[in-house]
């Protein structure tokens, strides 16, 4: 299913930016801003769109328990932050690592709960 394909990008995405963090405090250089940081942004935040959009629908129409839009929408403002802050080695360690974590735990919660729902609906079709 193409939202658990997008969902497994955006977890791997983060588990990415904090080794750019690390590497960037490092290497102790400043990126160059349109080489490196802006198209690297740019793809993630046309791909945290798409998911967006789908992640909603998906929301809509299966009504979980413990997964709500405003959820996405967070996922979605802290995802854009942390992948251009991820460039920078003057970015607030804690608040960087936090927000990451916090994200990455929506995530794999909204992809275990879209693989379950995914699972119900495939054992229905096959009772019918």
């Amino acid at each position: 299913m193409l939202l658990i394909q997008q969902t497994s990008i955006l977890i791997d995405e983060c588990e990415k930016s904090v080794a750019r963090f690390w590497q960037m405090r490092e290497e102790d250089r400043t990126p160059d801003f349109f080489k490196e940081v802006k198209p690297h942004a740019d793809a993630i935040h046309h791909h945290l769109k798409e998911w967006q959009q789908g992640a909603n629908l998906w929301i809509q129409n299966n009504n979980p328990k413990y997964m709500h839009i405003q959820q996405i929408a967070a996922v979605v403002e802290s995802m854009e932050q942390f992948v251009v802050q991820s460039f920078f080695k003057e970015t607030s360690k804690k608040r960087f690592l936090d927000a990451i974590h916090s994200t990455s735990f929506t995530l794999k919660n909204f992809e275990r709960i879209v693989k379950e729902g995914t699972k119900d609906v495939i054992q229905k079709e096959n009772h019918q």
